[in-house]
Formats: structure tokens, sequence, C-alpha cells
């Protein structure tokens, strides 16, 4: 039986207005420490609010605070999409 790798969704792949809950934060993050004060931990629900034009940040909104990121550091942060409503 041949098995197929699944990519992991990362919050940079997520689109505008999805929803997600964060089930890991790989090691390569930069700071990680910083982003884990304002509640970007794993197990936290957020929302993403925009896309930058040019795509270089993403807006999210966690918990009651609205932050952007970097689409690299969004890259290393992968979650689990919630359902369609």
């Amino acid at each position: 039986m041949k098995e197929t790798a699944v990519k992991e969704m990362t919050l940079a792949d997520l689109p505008v207005g999805s929803t997600a809950t964060i089930v890991k934060i790989l090691p390569e993050m930069r700071g990680r420490k910083k982003f884990a004060d304002v509640g970007l931990v794993v197990g936290s629900e957020l929302l993403i609010e925009a896309h930058a034009p040019l795509g270089g940040l993403i807006r999210v909104k966690i918990l009651e605070t609205s932050m952007a990121l970097h689409k690299d550091d969004a890259a290393n942060i992968i979650i689990e999409k919630a359902p369609e409503k």
C-alpha cells in the first residue's frame, strides 16, 4: 500500500475570515516567547482578519487582541482549521 504525505496546514495558508486552532509551533519560529506572551500558544483559537496587499503580513485575532504576523512566522505555526458553519 502506497502512503501519501499529507501537508500540514499552516497559519500562512489560512484564508481571510477563517478560524483555526493552533496545534503546533515549530522550533524554527523566531520570537516564540514574544508571541506566547500575547496568547499565540498551542490550543489557542484564532481568526484571520486580513492579509496585507503585498502578502508580507497577516492580521490575526487571538483572544481579544488583533496582531500582525510576518508570513514567514505564520508558516511555522501548524493549525487545524475549524469546520465551516
